[in-house]
């Protein structure tokens, strides 16, 4: 691993324990920029406490969490949002009624002045930015003006993406990005996670799939019970050795 790239996010010694609970145990990893780090491990093995803890949904019990450098101490997601940091879950958290633009801006909506006072909102700023987004995706959709609940599973990903590339969020933590997808889908989601890294963003990536995990991620490390397990490089471990770590054969 090269030390002389400075990390986008380094967390350290991570702990969040929930009474006598030990969800995550002195926790420490490292992303650079433009790559990609997947978490494994069973259930209750610590990946949500460690992703929800990193954006800002817990607050550590002890260790360090920064970002570009710099020590950072979310009170709230919305803080962990405005400083780049963005949680894509399984449900998507879109709102299937309205169009890709406004699911960008989903309480953040863009307003102008109509005759000059009248606040309204600014729908072609709205559709620009959905189709500015979907374009740096290589996303193509011919209907900016559907609502998402017409679009397939890979597409709502994509929205999900769009969004948080439009805001500009240099670290991307994805939670089983693909498990609802088939397969051509699952494929599609593959490519937009090297886009965003050909771009330079950093992702911690989620995922039961050891062929989805081997397929985009630089590295891996597996939790175990809240402490980790193991880490490999994607190029020097195998899928046998990874399910060892995880089940502690």
């Amino acid at each position: 691993m090269n030390n002389s790239v400075q990390p986008l996010l380094e967390v350290s010694n991570l702990s969040k324990h929930f009474g006598a609970i030990r969800a995550l145990d002195d926790f420490s990893m490292r992303i650079n920029p433009g790559e990609v780090v997947a978490l494994a491990g069973d259930n209750g093995a610590g990946k949500t406490t460690l992703i929800k803890t990193i954006s800002g949904v817990f607050r550590p019990t002890a260790g360090e969490i920064k970002l570009k450098g710099q020590p950072v101490d979310f009170q709230t997601p919305q803080e962990a949002r405005d400083k780049g940091i963005e949680t894509i879950y399984q449900d998507l958290a879109l709102a299937d009624n309205l169009t890709i633009g406004a699911n960008i801006f989903l309480g953040r909506e863009p307003m102008k002045k109509a005759f000059g006072f009248l606040p309204v909102l600014d729908r072609k700023k709205m559709a620009d930015a959905a189709r500015d987004t979907m374009a740096l995706l290589d996303f193509h959709v011919s209907r900016l003006e559907a609502p998402v609940s017409n679009f397939s599973g890979g597409q709502r990903q994509a929205v999900a993406i769009g969004r948080a590339v439009y805001w500009d969020a240099q670290i991307l933590i994805m939670d089983e990005p693909t498990a609802a997808l088939g397969v051509p889908e699952q494929r599609k989601v593959i490519q937009l996670i090297h886009q965003l890294k050909a771009q330079g963003r950093g992702i911690i990536f989620i995922s039961h799939n050891l062929q989805d995990i081997f397929a985009v991620s630089d590295r891996i490390i597996v939790l175990r019970r809240g402490v980790t397990a193991g880490e490999r490089k994607i190029s020097e471990t195998t899928h046998d050795e990874v399910v060892k770590l995880m089940v502690g054969g």
